[in-house]
């Protein structure tokens, strides 16, 4: 069962909230980071990529960028732009993106039941960029980020959230890409202990969003432990920043591919390529599948409805093995590996990925300035990602693309309190 615990967050003072939350680091460009640090010099960006307070082009190692940024965390907190919560308590984070909401609860969760499994991971991590996160984490004392996780909904923790949802909001900003932002506090005792009972009773958690966050915080947990060996379990570097949101509430956009060349064949050989598992048809603009097996095609100009054939894969589709029945995955298998060539998404810099919130004419212009075709997907549901956790397995690369993003730096997790 799930361990979730209430934390006493450093988080932004009254005013400071609209300032200071910033997406996750991870997407946005250098130059995207830049330009909003410059923008507003309190946006969480600076700590969370602290090349941006550096001269563009400037060489530093990487050690000193770690050290500038857990230097400007300090400095926000000792002037009052962070204040620490008095006592633990758990928040509710609500966020509303055209006039869909969702609801969750910034809580901290234990490192072990990432270790132990409670806590399932559908994607890979990559080891630099675990490393990048561990080291930012241990300049820091502090996690800065909160991992996104999913729960199968309970109805005793819609209950409590609907019920302190009618508090008056601690924070209530919207950010400048339009997303509303309110967050209210669970501090009362009889409250925290009925959702720390509630979560008790949830069997898993799943990564949605931030699995590097995640596994860098695992393994922060583990280096301390073997430093400090007479560690109780109950010291805060044993829990992960997180924020916890009922499946039912969650929305996931497609994560769209661009390649950059047809492997050596002209757009009509490609087209009579894919013609063995796929028809083919014309459509008048943007095509967007409206369906699971569907596939959007733009090439040289003009877009592409792709219907995969049935006897395309023999059978294949109905495999018990959730990952092969991803339409990623049937993209990858029947198209990107066999005629263009692309044996390892991770690592071919053929192809590149696309998030849905960019939309489609985000693939035309990629085709006009530095890719051959793009491929737009339906959305990976979350109830695959679950099928998938559930069954140890894990997802390709780029396979979902949660939104909105949950915003750095209105709740920091502190590894060591000295109060």
């Amino acid at each position: 069962m799930a361990e979730v615990r209430p934390f006493r967050a450093w988080r932004p003072a009254q005013g400071m909230e609209g300032r200071i939350a910033a997406l996750p680091y991870d997407v946005v460009s250098g130059k995207e980071a830049r330009e909003e640090t410059a923008r507003e010099p309190y946006s969480f960006l600076a700590v969370d990529r602290p090349e941006t307070q550096l001269e563009e082009g400037t060489d530093a190692a990487p050690e000193q960028l770690y050290e500038r940024a857990g230097a400007l965390l300090r400095r926000w907190m000792k002037e009052g732009s962070l204040q620490k919560e008095a006592e633990p308590c758990y928040y509710i984070y609500e966020l509303e993106r055209l006039g869909h909401v969702q609801t969750g609860i910034a809580a901290c969760v234990s490192a072990d039941d990432y270790l132990n499994g409670v806590i399932r991971r559908h994607e890979n991590t990559r080891t630099e960029k675990e490393e990048d996160r561990t080291r930012h984490v241990r300049a820091c004392g502090a996690q800065t980020g909160p991992v996104f996780l999913a729960y199968r909904a309970a109805r005793k923790i819609r209950e409590i959230t609907e019920r302190c949802r009618k508090e008056p909001c601690l924070y209530d900003f919207v950010s400048p890409d339009g997303i509303a932002h309110r967050v209210w506090r669970i501090s009362g005792k009889e409250d925290c202990l009925a959702v720390h009972e509630a979560f008790g009773r949830v069997k898993r958690l799943y990564i949605a969003d931030g699995h590097h966050r995640c596994a860098s915080a695992a393994r922060v947990a583990q280096e301390c432990r073997r430093e400090c060996p007479d560690y109780t379990g109950e010291e805060p570097f044993n829990f992960i920043l997180s924020v916890l949101f009922p499946d039912d509430q969650l929305t996931i956009l497609e994560y769209n591919r661009v390649i950059r060349d047809l492997n050596g064949l002209t757009p009509e050989e490609f087209l009579d390529r894919i013609r063995d598992s796929f028809a083919v048809c014309p459509e008048e603009g943007p095509y967007r599948p409206e369906r699971k097996g569907l596939f959007g095609l733009y090439l040289g100009k003009r877009w592409y409805r792709l219907t995969r054939k049935p006897e395309a894969e023999n059978g294949e589709a109905k495999a018990p093995d959730p990952v092969r029945r991803l339409d990623v995955s049937v993209l990858q298998r029947l198209i990107l590996e066999p005629v263009l060539g692309i044996t390892d998404p991770r690592t071919d810099e053929r192809i590149d990925f696309v998030g849905g919130i960019r939309g489609l004419k985000e693939l035309e212009r990629r085709c006009e300035e530095d890719c051959a075709a793009a491929f737009s997907l339906y959305p990976t549901s979350i109830g695959e990602l679950f099928r998938v956790a559930d069954a140890g397995l894990l997802m390709p690369p780029k396979s979902t693309w949660f939104e909105p993003k949950l915003r750095s730096g209105l709740f920091i997790h502190e590894l060591n309190e000295n109060e």
